[in-house]
């Protein structure tokens, strides 16, 4: 008996959902304790940059981002590679390279940003604790031997638990790893991420605790009309979150081209986010007790107004210059001053209609969120935990959405994709758009195909299956033309125990979904998605009955592979 139950127990832990999700298990976990480390040292590099200037003239204070941006430029020239780390590195990374990244690199960049936010950068801490978990996921691949789908998984978990962890947000880091990293969501991915999200955030947050931003419990007091309002919030956070994307780019472009030395490049963006601060400290580092103030109604008008316009500046000086960081809490910032001085105009003309300023604020927040990352649900949920208010959930939503609508119709590519875009790479939903609009179905196709007669009885389709593996088969009329396709799943759903001698034409779907092979693949994909298939029969055009070959989606997925990496080669090679 005790034999029995340790062969039970041997094939339990053979199995691969039980391998993936103990793998997310301990990728959560890991990173959930670097979060709290990179904390540590987060508040220990702020406290060296700013308290060694205590008791100095204030005007000192111009020089501490400065400095840091010096000790930032002096790590990124002389001890990592030409190619800088953050989010758009792990999407690239996800869709073109089979989820490896360096996690010496990634570790260099995490090391970056405490110095960036240390000394008063205006960037966020996100995408240095992404990179933190999608090293940790990519180095646990590497170390076990791990390849194909995994590493990506992997890394998709380390993504998660870091963002889940930084904001204790675990149904925001996995919508965010969907939505923004992987692009798609499928069975084999969602659990493992879902695992590795909640004990991320179990160990970095409930054992360790996390500072999230306090609101006051805001309602809407007119639907009808606040719903006016807040759809101007969301197109009014639209073209804020467009500017604030275009001027990174911009002081990206300009730094780029200034003739100096690439170590100097840092610290000229942080002297001027210095003086920038030295008029107006709300923009130095993260700047979560700004936001809580603007979400307390304790910020004048004029403040916040010019605050939307410095951050962006700052941020974008932080970044473009070379400093290292992220993007998403200084979109939250924005949006928190956008929303807050919308609903202090609004308020003002409208006050027995209106919430408070704070309302719009935490609305702003969301909104411009999405407008940056072009990922709304990832957008809201952020903001509903990260201020655990449910009571403006309604207004969020149709902010965010209206929001993302209007970015995307000004900027087709988010702030983590436009990178990419600049360097050839159309990333849409974890795919390269390019090549696959690029690539026919005549390229990826089978052309000999086993096909099954529909005077054949179930009997022989059951030899054929377990022969050949294949779960399904165009079928034939006798004069050799396709009048359908039969399925694993035809053959249980239609046949009985006691029914094995009927013959197929009896079980096979008569509707059959077709490829042509002059399609894209992105059409024949999109088609296979949609109708939730693996395969699909290739036909003339002229006469769909005659049966050219058949395309599978990983004849799809291996092309592309195979297409991916000839251009990433085709790419280093002509850098060289």
């Amino acid at each position: 008996m005790s034999g029995k139950i340790k062969e039970n127990i041997y094939q339990w832990l053979q199995n691969e959902s039980v391998i993936s999700n103990s793998l997310a298990l301990l990728v959560g976990t890991l990173t959930g304790l670097a979060i709290v480390l990179y904390d540590h040292v987060l508040e220990g590099s702020e406290e060296l940059f700013f308290g060694s200037f205590y008791g100095l003239p204030r005007y000192y204070v111009i020089l501490i981002p400065a400095i840091g941006g010096l000790v930032v430029g002096i790590l990124v020239h002389f001890f990592t590679s030409t190619r800088r780390y953050d989010i758009e590195e792990v999407i690239e990374a996800t869709t073109l390279r089979g989820g490896r990244i360096s996690a010496r690199n990634a570790f260099l960049e995490v090391l970056a940003s405490v110095i960036s936010i240390g000394s008063g950068g205006s960037v966020g801490k996100e995408a240095p604790v992404v990179l933190a978990g999608s090293g940790l996921g990519s180095s646990l691949a590497r170390a076990l031997n791990i390849y194909g789908n995994r590493v990506k998984i992997l890394l998709g978990c380390g993504a998660a638990g870091g963002i889940a962890a930084a904001f204790n947000a675990p149904l925001a880091g996995v919508v965010f790893v969907v939505e923004v990293i992987l692009g798609e969501l499928e069975a084999s991915t969602f659990i493992p991420i879902v695992i590795s999200s909640v004990f991320a955030t179990l160990v970095a947050n409930t054992i360790f605790g996390v500072r999230i931003i306090h609101a006051s419990n805001y309602e809407l007091v007119s639907p009808f009309y606040e719903s006016v309002l807040y759809l101007g919030l969301g197109i009014c956070a639209g073209i804020v979150a467009v500017l604030l994307m275009r001027s990174l780019n911009s002081t990206h472009d300009l730094f780029q081209s200034l003739k100096v030395h690439p170590v100097l490049k840092p610290a000229i963006g942080g002297f001027f986010v210095g003086m920038i601060g030295y008029f107006y400290p709300q923009v130095f580092g993260v700047g979560y007790d700004v936001i809580t103030d603007a979400l307390a109604n304790e910020l004048a008008l004029s403040l916040m107004i010019v605050l939307i316009f410095l951050k962006i500046i700052a941020f974008s000086l932080t970044l473009g210059s070379g400093g290292s960081g992220g993007s998403i809490v200084p979109a939250l910032f924005t949006g928190a001053m956008l929303g807050g001085a919308y609903g202090t105009i609004a308020h003002g003309i409208f006050p027995e209609v209106t919430a408070q300023s704070g309302a719009y604020a935490l609305a702003g927040m969301g909104a411009v969120l999405a407008g940056t990352s072009h990922a709304p649900l990832a957008a809201i949920l952020i903001l509903f935990e990260l201020t655990r208010d449910y009571n403006l959930i309604l207004p969020i939503m149709f902010a965010c959405v209206v929001s993302n609508l209007v970015s995307s119709a000004l900027n087709p590519e988010s702030i983590f994709t436009e990178g990419l875009r600049k360097r050839g790479f159309i990333i849409r939903k974890g795919k390269e758009v390019d090549i696959m609009e690029s690539l026919l179905v005549r390229d990826a196709m089978k052309h000999n195909v086993q096909t099954v007669s529909e005077n054949k009885k179930v009997t022989a389709l059951i030899a054929l299956m377990q022969s050949s593996r294949h779960a399904g088969f165009p079928v034939l009329d006798p004069n050799g033309r396709l009048c359908g396709i039969v399925t694993l799943k035809d053959l249980r759903d239609k046949v009985k125990k006691d029914e094995f001698e009927k013959s197929i034409c009896e079980i096979a779907s008569r509707e059959v979904e077709v490829a042509y092979p002059d399609e894209t693949l992105n059409t024949v994909l999109r088609r296979l998605a949609a109708k939730d298939i693996g395969r699909l029969p290739v036909v003339s055009r002229n006469d769909e009955t005659k049966l050219l070959g058949i395309i599978t989606r990983s004849d799809i997925v291996k092309l592309y592979d195979k297409k991916i990496i000839d251009k990433v080669q085709q790419q280093n090679r002509s850098k060289i």
